[in-house]
């Protein structure tokens, strides 16, 4: 009786839940909803791109002049700094004391350039003076034997000869002392002299190229000028630069920082407007017009955009850097830079943040 009722029910049952699993797996799953709503554009026909914040400068990344290892850090993140405030600067021991060695070879150098200035010594003199009076005395009496002994027939030729020859020796002897004293008078050969002063302007440029090496070991912040300062000025004044934000800092003292180019030690920017930098496709390159109205959404926040102007295109295409993240996205293709300035000053976006930027095609 149970198995007579059971096995049919059991088997109806089981029928069932596979058509009811069947028409399920049929039915398509509903579509799923973001959990941030995309942007939208308030353009009929537009060009879009993802756009980066940066400041109006662009961003500077500090680097350093010669590798070392941190001796100070001077500036924090937010800190507010003019050109030429230091910003950090490199261990400089090394420098010092072969700035030490090299002052002292100049001073060596205007020492013996001093010297050869000064001769002949007044101390030289004298002891010149009477070795000329001996040697006239004794050249006075050497001719005086000579003449005699000519005037006396008893002397043979011998002695006359030794004699007048020893008279010959005291006159080179007279002008061997007033060589000596014309040469001690006319002081250092110009040569010399000139020698010695090419020693000291030597000895001088290598104390200058010390002290701009241990100039090199402090890095300060850059003289940027103004947007709107001409660069053909020959001198621009301190108001007319920029006044810089620290943005980042990856250095800290004790660690050593090379030359060659890598992640930058410090990240700054300018204080006010901020720009972005929207990659346009270079399959919309053909629909882009200069001077395009355009808004900038923040992502996560598709109510707010910031309304932006028309600043520049940068004129070379380049490969795509700043990727968005999107399933469809290619990362083989090229890019036209154009940059946009944020025209409401109070919105304040973060540097590096990505907007989703729309630039009306309407018109």
């Amino acid at each position: 009786m149970l198995t007579r009722y059971l096995l049919p029910a059991v088997a109806v049952a089981s029928f069932s839940f596979a058509v009811v699993q069947m028409v399920k797996s049929e039915q398509k799953p509903p579509p799923a909803s973001p959990p941030v709503d995309p942007g939208k554009s308030p353009f009929g026909r537009q060009v879009s791109g993802a756009g980066i914040v940066e400041p109006e400068t662009e961003n500077i990344a500090v680097g350093t002049h010669l590798p070392g290892v941190v001796n100070a850090v001077h500036v924090r993140v937010h800190q507010e700094l003019k050109a030429g405030d230091p910003l950090f600067e490199l261990d400089d021991r090394q420098l010092r004391a072969e700035l030490l060695a090299r002052k002292a070879a100049l001073r060596s150098a205007e020492a013996q350039a001093a010297k050869l200035k000064q001769q002949p010594r007044p101390e030289e003199v004298p002891p010149l003076l009477a070795r000329v009076a001996e040697a006239r005395a004794n050249l006075e009496d050497r001719e005086a034997m000579y003449a005699r002994v000519r005037t006396t027939p008893a002397i043979s030729a011998e002695e006359v000869n030794n004699r007048k020859a020893a008279a010959e020796v005291a006159k080179a002897q007279v002008e061997k002392a007033e060589a000596e004293l014309s040469l001690a008078r006319a002081g250092a050969w110009q040569p010399e002299k000139d020698i010695a002063a090419a020693a000291v302007a030597q000895a001088k440029a290598q104390v200058r190229a010390t002290e701009t090496e241990l100039e090199r070991l402090k890095v300060l912040a850059p003289r940027v000028p103004k947007p709107d300062v001409s660069l053909a000025r020959p001198a621009i004044p301190d108001e007319d630069l920029v006044r810089f934000q620290v943005l980042q800092v990856n250095v800290r003292p004790g660690e050593y920082v090379g030359a060659a180019p890598g992640t930058p030690l410090l990240v700054l920017g300018t204080v006010g407007r901020l720009h972005v930098r929207v990659d346009i496709d270079e399959n919309d390159i053909g629909r882009f017009r200069v001077g395009m109205k355009g808004v900038a959404a923040p992502r996560g926040a598709p109510g707010k955009t910031y309304p932006i102007s028309f600043v520049r295109v940068e004129p070379y295409v380049i490969p795509k850097k700043s990727l968005t993240g999107g399933n469809t996205e290619r990362v083989d293709t090229r890019v036209l830079q154009v940059i946009y300035k944020i025209d409401d000053l109070a919105a304040r976006p973060y540097v590096g943040q990505q907007l989703d930027v729309s630039l009306s095609a309407s018109e």
